[in-house]
């Protein structure tokens, strides 16, 4: 199958997540909107267990692949972690399935799909990969945390030093899902970032 039809089928499937509950969501429904046979949708995905894991893999992917963005908005380091801070907020905001993966907090309303790997019996590599271990709200942290240090790391940097950024980035990123739950007033997610970032960092 072609990777552009998965994604069809993906997309379905978000589309009609956002307007009922995932146990209402039918393979049948999410094919046709697709243009798809429900067959194909089966050999693609397995079950709707399946086609659940891919849409959160792919939610978490596009998520990450945010952060990247995010951290070459700027040179300035401080103004790269308050973007990136402000994209985890954001997402959030506009993405409940992203919302659910970096609080933990899955409502009723989602699919609840194990975080640890199931058994893979699928022929599709991007199936494979979403049927393997799914993110926690801690590996998040850590992912970003990781992606940021090596984002605004400077060469030559001592060994505390290193440890200082290290903690900087984490606690970026745990101050933008603090955000999440409860949405800042003025000044907004950037605001406190560069508030609660050291003045050196550069």
């Amino acid at each position: 199958m072609m990777p552009a039809a998965r994604e069809s089928l993906l997309d379905a499937a978000c589309t009609a997540l956002a307007r009922r509950p995932w146990s209402a969501v039918r393979m049948v429904d999410v094919a046709a909107a697709a243009g798809v046979s429900r067959q194909t949708l089966y050999n693609e995905f397995g079950s709707k267990e399946g086609l659940a894991r891919a849409l959160v893999r792919r939610e978490a992917d596009n998520y990450l692949a945010g952060v990247e963005r995010a951290l070459a908005t700027h040179t300035d380091a401080r103004e790269r972690l308050a973007a990136t801070a402000e994209w985890t907020a954001a997402a959030a905001r506009g993405n409940a399935l992203v919302r659910a993966m970096l609080t933990g907090c899955w409502s009723e309303r989602l699919p609840t799909p194990t975080l640890s790997a199931v058994p893979s019996g699928s022929a599709v590599p991007a199936q494979r990969r979403a049927d393997g271990p799914l993110p926690s709200p801690a590996d998040f942290v850590a992912l970003v945390r990781d992606r940021a240090v090596a984002a605004v790391v400077v060469p030559g940097m001592g060994k505390g030093d290193a440890a200082e950024l290290t903690r900087s980035c984490e606690l970026v990123v745990r101050l933008a899902l603090s955000c999440v739950a409860a949405p800042p007033g003025e000044g907004g997610v950037e605001g406190l970032v560069r508030f609660a970032l050291p003045r050196q960092l550069r």
